[in-house]
């Protein structure tokens, strides 16, 4: 029995196979009335819509981006240069002072009663010595007595200066105009040599240091211009003017150090903020540019597909500069070239395309003629 419900089962496989061979015009997706899928670029693929832009020519401002750390225009930690008691402190935290400001005195009573009584011998001595000149003109005096007189009166001034000097050293002043930072120190504290008091910083104005790298060294002058932003103040940028480049080069990094200054009157930068800085190194003329979206990276390289005749050819391009919206191309476009910004992942090479509706008048996405 099994044997023959094999033979059955052979025989209406058979006759079914007859009658599809028979029949094979009639059948669907085997006939010869069916439609042959189209291959891209054939006559039988319809044209897919695109949009186009033109390729342009402008001016662009060349910029190299760097990022550096913001610094005081002048910086210093206010320290004490004797030891002494803190007998007076003459300032606010946060406090904007002028250069010169007493801030500290320190305990010195002993430094003023040593000046009084070295300012008394210096008075002693200066009134021997002028006596001494007195008489030395109805000679009365030996000349030598008058030498030794006025040595003496030198030497008398001296010590009274160096007392001041010491003295001096009790009141700690401003050493220029700025903001102060934290008090360290307070009323009766013993501070010595190097202790810190509180530090005092010139924002006005914020040095801001970064390195370029030096391919593009030829390009950076004492001049240029820098655009910067801080990620704290994301609606703000600041602007400022390359005031020192570098005598050498790093020979590990290969790059060299650039220092812009940035006016600061409203004290929003702060010391130490991290910012990013696009240098301004030069405007490149007649540079040939295509809306952004037209680029397609594979492979680690930039393909666009020009539109001619209806056709879509992939080309291969090299990139510069990146500018808001828009791309740079170095090579492989020519003036009034059409690029397609749409569709470009359906898009195959030799694929025939047709506009998109509604058609794109003029070139989309590009600026007026100058870039920055």
């Amino acid at each position: 029995m099994k044997l023959l419900g094999q033979v059955i089962v052979v025989g209406v496989i058979a006759a079914g196979a007859a009658l599809a061979y028979v029949y094979r015009d009639a059948i669907p997706f085997i006939g010869k009335n069916q439609t042959q899928t189209a291959t891209p670029g054939s006559g039988g693929m319809p044209a897919l819509p695109v949009e186009t832009a033109a390729v342009r020519r402008m001016d662009i401002v060349r910029t190299v981006e760097a990022v550096g750390t913001a610094q005081s225009n002048e910086a210093v930690t206010i320290t004490a240069k004797a030891n002494g008691i803190v007998e007076k402190i003459n300032f606010q935290e946060g406090q904007q002072v002028k250069a010169g400001t007493i801030l500290v005195e320190l305990e010195a009573s002993e430094s003023s009663a040593k000046i009084n009584e070295l300012r008394a011998s210096r008075d002693a001595a200066k009134l021997a010595y002028d006596r001494a000149l007195q008489l030395v003109q109805s000679r009365s005096v030996a000349q030598a007595r008058v030498d030794e007189l006025a040595k003496a009166y030198e030497a008398a001034e001296a010590r009274l200066s160096a007392e001041r000097a010491r003295f001096s050293d009790s009141v700690i002043r401003a050493p220029f105009s700025g903001k102060l930072g934290l008090r360290r120190v307070s009323l009766g504290a013993l501070v010595r040599p190097g202790d810190s008091i509180t530090t005092l910083d010139d924002t006005s104005v914020i040095k801001l240091e970064f390195d370029v790298p030096e391919t593009v060294l030829s390009g950076v002058a004492i001049g240029n211009t820098v655009t910067a932003k801080a990620s704290a103040l994301p609606n703000k940028t600041f602007r400022g003017t390359v005031v020192t480049v570098d005598s050498r080069i790093d020979p590990t990094s290969r790059a060299v150090k650039v220092r812009a200054t940035i006016p600061n009157p409203d004290d929003v930068i702060k010391p130490g903020m991290f910012m990013t800085v696009a240098l301004t190194i030069g405007v490149m003329k007649d540079s040939l540019v295509v809306p952004e979206e037209a680029l397609l990276a594979q492979g680690g390289e930039q393909f666009v597909y020009v539109i001619n005749d209806g056709k879509a050819t992939r080309t291969r391009v090299t990139v510069g500069q990146r500018l808001p919206g828009l791309a740079q191309i170095l090579s492989g476009l020519r003036d009034d070239d059409q690029v397609a910004v749409t569709g470009l992942q359906q898009l195959r090479d030799g694929m025939r395309v047709r506009p998109a509706t509604p058609p794109i008048s003029g070139t989309p996405n590009l600026p007026p003629k100058t870039a920055s």
